[in-house]
């Protein structure tokens, strides 16, 4: 993990063999292309994404496919002036919203994205949008999608 980003974490989530196998992953945030990388790399016949937490700030889902990468960002607000974020937004086809970062503490952030990108698995966009629009910190939201999903002991293996 980057010295930069030391409260936030990178782990790829795979389904193999009816059981979930969570590892966390060196990931520095400025690039898209590490987390699609270390997906990819897993060669899962079975589900496989990215969930970052970056910096307790917001968190991304990233799932590539064989046709495109489906993307979830937490807090759209954030690529005003992160990077990383808005490298998320446009990869997803969403706009930088037009906000002046002297104004991001006044505003609410909202989620951009796929909310269906993990339903095919049981966690419907009902669901991940009322973990994504709650007052959570993005590693709590991140514990509560590992539950819904079944996976909870492993991440939380994983990251201790």
């Amino acid at each position: 993990m980057s010295q930069d980003y030391e409260d936030g974490f990178a782990v790829t989530v795979a389904a193999r063999d009816g059981a979930w196998v969570v590892r966390e992953f060196e990931d520095d945030f400025t690039s898209l292309d590490t987390s699609v990388a270390a997906v990819r790399a897993l060669r899962s016949e079975g589900a496989a994404f990215a969930l970052l937490n970056v910096e307790e700030d917001y968190f991304v889902i990233v799932r590539p496919g064989p046709s495109r990468t489906r993307l979830l960002i937490s807090d759209a607000t954030m690529a005003v002036d992160d990077d990383f974020a808005a490298e998320i937004l446009e990869e997803a086809g969403a706009e930088i919203p037009d906000i002046a970062p002297e104004s991001l503490d006044d505003i609410d952030g909202w989620a951009e994205g796929d909310f269906a990108i993990l339903e095919d698995l049981g966690l419907s966009e009902q669901v991940l949008s009322i973990i994504v629009d709650s007052d959570e910190e993005p590693g709590e939201a991140i514990e509560r999608i590992a539950d819904e999903l079944g996976f909870s002991g492993e991440l939380a293996d994983c990251l201790d």
